[in-house]
């Protein structure tokens, strides 16, 4: 998958030459396919064209959010690694920028400029990104027996109050793994400050063991020491990814405190894992207490930032699905998730739910008549449409003695493009296209089922206890409509809501 291995990304584009250049002026005739492509979302971020994956850097900085990601200015496909730059009032409309960073000729970042953080030291912003180039075998973090490359770690600020522009340190801060370890992978540095000086999270693999996660200390963010293995692969316990891969990086590593925990985030064959627990700041070992999937679904290499508000907020890189032919054709892939608030439950597990900016969209809600019979109650659901596969489903039935199922259909009923299914033998799970979601909910907690969909993908957040990212693509040239679909009691529902989602640009192009 190509989520999940960079190491072939980065191989695989190591002879490409690495140009200095802003966005591209779309020529009117790419342009107008664009913003008609049925599939392409309306209210989520995305580039003007081409490839994005992971978010880089998400800040509030001067009342304005923030966010950069990887991108290919020059084709729908995965290489030439840039960060692309969008900002926003309210994590919701967002507003295109210049290209932020594009890849040196002769620098470090001669191959590619790779994920990282924006942090603020003495009153500026500054980003630690990892930095890709060409080396000997013998040099090489990434070795696959017919390229060399080297990952370090590098440094770029800015006075710009915009962020628009910024000036690189010439050399790496961080050039090298720890002496004497065999590592598969080096990058994604995402540092914090803590006391008098800060410390910083590298994902790694160690040769013959696994994932791990690196721990480093520093004084100014310009020199860094090694302090150890902060989590490795054996910490994730019934999480932990399965079969042993030799060549297993933990990538995209975040760690936090959040409420009286701490939670360190990683990203390994495909999927995005959490663990929570207890930070000893004399030690900074890290013991972790309960662990678990951010989504299960087409959701990878997650960043996350502080609002406006202090709240914890995660972004995620949706990944498509389909052929590359389809998404290169299509001249756009990837996206950004929707902006989700993490909190801890009062056992000290995760918990996610979409921020309530997002509410601003909500356009005409159709609701369900709770009071109404229930032949009356299925007619109105059968009614319930969603216009142009844009739109917001909120569910909440009792987990009742008798099995029931939701549906997300095409307007004919003829496609469903997302079926739940609840079966009170297995009352803490829910079947996701025949596939199982497990939650734990409390006695007598009803079910609470909360969609987002729009174009091409749907979020889905269970109880906001479990979510899961699904790619759908209608076939035809302009949008469809979606609806509902019942089966069992509609007694089983205590209420239904369904709203039209107002679009974030006029042509789908996110400006």
């Amino acid at each position: 998958m190509m989520q999940s291995n960079r190491r072939r990304f980065l191989t695989g584009m190591a002879a490409m030459a690495s140009l200095a250049v802003v966005n591209r002026a779309l020529a009117a005739e790419d342009s107008n396919a664009l913003a008609a492509d049925p599939r392409r979302p309306r209210f989520h971020l995305l580039p003007a064209a081409n490839w994005m994956n992971d978010p880089n850097g998400p800040i509030y900085w001067n009342g304005k959010y923030h966010m950069f990601f990887q991108y290919n200015p020059h084709a729908a496909v995965w290489g030439d690694m840039h960060w692309y730059h969008s900002v926003s009032p309210d994590m919701v409309h967002w507003k295109h920028l210049p290209v932020a960073f594009a890849p040196t000729p002769g620098g470090p970042d001669s191959e590619g400029v790779f994920t990282g953080t924006a942090v603020v030291q003495d009153g500026q912003v500054v980003v630690l990104y990892t930095a890709v180039r060409s080396v000997p075998e013998e040099q090489a973090t990434i070795r696959d027996g017919a390229h060399s490359l080297l990952e370090t770690q590098c440094l770029a600020t800015t006075t710009d109050p915009d962020l628009k522009t910024w000036s690189k340190l010439p050399t790496p801060v961080l050039a090298a793994p720890p002496p004497g370890m065999q590592v598969n992978g080096f990058r994604d540095p995402s540092p914090w400050r803590q006391g008098d000086g800060w410390y910083m999270v590298l994902g790694s693999g160690i040769e013959n063991k696994g994932g791990a996660v690196l721990l480093y200390k520093s004084k100014n963010l310009r020199s860094w020491e090694f302090v150890h293995v902060l989590a490795a692969r054996d910490g994730f316990g019934a999480h932990s990814p399965e079969p042993f891969d030799p060549w297993e990086v933990w990538e995209c590593p975040d760690f936090f405190p959040l409420g009286k925990k701490h939670v360190l985030i990683c990203s390994v064959a495909g999927k995005a894992y959490w663990q929570s627990g207890t930070l000893d700041p004399a030690t900074m070992q890290f013991q972790s207490e309960h662990s678990g999937l951010l989504d299960y679904g087409s959701y990878y290499a997650p960043k996350t930032q502080l609002d406006k508000n202090g709240n914890r907020i995660i972004w995620g890189w949706i990944t498509e699905s389909r052929p590359e032919a389809e998404f290169k054709a299509a001249g756009w892939a990837g996206l950004m998730s929707l902006p989700r608030v993490l909190t801890l439950d009062t056992e000290g597990r995760l918990r996610t739910r979409v921020a309530s900016e997002v509410d601003q969209l909500r356009g005409r809600e159709q609701k369900l008549d709770g009071t109404a019979l229930e032949a009356a109650k299925a007619s109105q659901i059968a009614a319930m449409r969603i216009e142009a596969y844009s739109g917001e489903v909120l569910c909440t039935a009792r987990r009742a003695n008798d099995p029931y199922a939701l549906a997300l259909q095409s307007a004919d009923g003829a496609t469903t493009w997302i079926a739940l299914k609840y079966d009170p033998l297995h009352p803490n799970q829910i079947m996701v296209d025949a596939r199982p979601l497990p939650i734990s909910l409390e006695e007598g907690e009803d079910l609470e089922l909360h969609f987002y969909v729009d174009g091409s993908v749907i979020e889905l957040f269970v109880n906001q206890r479990a979510a899961w990212t699904k790619r759908f693509y209608p076939a035809g040239s302009s949008a469809q409509d979606l609806r509902l679909s019942w089966t069992g009691k509609t007694a089983n529902l205590h209420s239904l809501s369904v709203w039209q989602m107002s679009p974030i640009s006029a042509d789908r192009l996110t400006t």
